[in-house]
């Protein structure tokens, strides 16, 4: 095996491709992948995807679904036959979102949850193999609490501030999904500054800020740096527990000859104890307090349920359905 950065770095963490394109994942052999709104209503305009989506219409057709909730029911039969299919080319697991409208409501996420394990199951896909995504809400986090109870595995993505992540630990998640890149997006914007060196990434920063939080705390948790803008982020991470990486920057790692060395590692963070417990108003207040965390999430929310609806527009018009508004 050539010592470039991609091979290097899977020494150091696992490396999870962060996409739906079945193609680039078979080449890269992930040992997990991650999808979401955007990546399943990209994957699913591909030429090659018109399978996937017959399939997926002609099944929910079946079980007597009619109009606006026969193209929601494609679409949540679709996002787990991509994921059907990603499993089929990786050995471990895969993220599946639920539905970004519902990220304040805790039952509708806890329900939603369910239906998409309950279809895996019909593919016999083993749950173990499902990571749920969930926003990092308040009320998203309640319900990933709530599933990991029943033993139901989640990932909880949208995440941007130490506050959502110490909630998540409470809730004894899974895993977490900090974003990187969408905070370095904030602050140059927000700071206009064109450029910050990899030193004082914003992004990177807090994800470090997190593994610090984590390690001292024992947190059993896994940390999942996602949302990298380049290989500078992601090689800055390394050590991480895990990173999830667009194809184009898993390519560009592999052509990448640098020496790869640890960035993060538990072994020389000192333990300091049990967790407090964070409360829903702290929560809350931390949230409205970090004005990055607090748009950032919403507009994330937001990017996913356009991205569903684009995808439920393609549907659509691929099988014919006269757009109705919903009431």
């Amino acid at each position: 095996m050539t010592q470039n950065a991609l091979n290097q770095l899977k020494r150091l963490t696992t490396i999870v491709a962060d996409s739906s394109d079945l193609t680039a994942i078979e080449k890269f052999r992930p040992l997990d992948a991650t999808t979401n709104p955007s990546l399943i209503t990209a994957a699913a305009e591909q030429a090659d995807s018109k399978p996937l989506l017959t399939e997926a219409f002609d099944q929910a057709k079946a079980e007597g679904y009619q109009q606006d909730e026969l193209i929601e029911r494609t679409i949540d039969i679709l996002t787990v036959k991509f994921g059907v299919e990603i499993l089929k080319l990786i050995d471990g697991r895969v993220s599946t979102e639920v539905d970004a409208s519902l990220s304040y409501d805790t039952d509708a996420t806890i329900a939603k949850a369910k239906e998409l394990l309950a279809l895996y199951k019909e593919y016999g896909i083993d749950q173990k193999r499902i990571l749920i995504k969930i926003a990092s809400t308040w009320e998203g986090i309640q319900a990933a609490k709530q599933l990991e109870a029943e033993g139901i595995h989640t990932n909880l993505t949208l995440l941007f501030g130490l506050h959502q992540a110490h909630a998540c630990a409470d809730a004894n998640v899974t895993l977490i999904s900090p974003f990187v890149g969408r905070i370095l997006d904030w602050y140059k914007k927000a700071e206009n500054v064109m450029y910050y060196p990899i030193e004082k990434d914003p992004g990177v920063l807090s994800v470090k800020k997190i593994y610090q939080f984590y390690k001292q705390h024992a947190v059993k948790t896994e940390i999942m740096g996602a949302s990298f803008r380049s290989i500078d982020q992601v090689l800055a991470l390394a050590g991480c527990d895990l990173l999830t990486v667009s194809p184009n920057l898993l390519a560009e790692l592999e052509q990448d000859e640098r020496e790869v060395t640890a960035q993060l590692s538990s072994d020389t963070i000192e333990a300091q104890g049990e967790l407090e417990p964070i409360t829903k108003e702290k929560f809350k207040q931390q949230l409205e307090h970090d004005l990055m965390a607090f748009q950032l999430l919403q507009s994330g929310i937001d990017g996913f349920i356009k991205a569903r609806e684009q995808l439920s527009q393609l549907l659509r018009q691929s099988f014919g359905i006269d757009a109705e508004i919903k009431a």
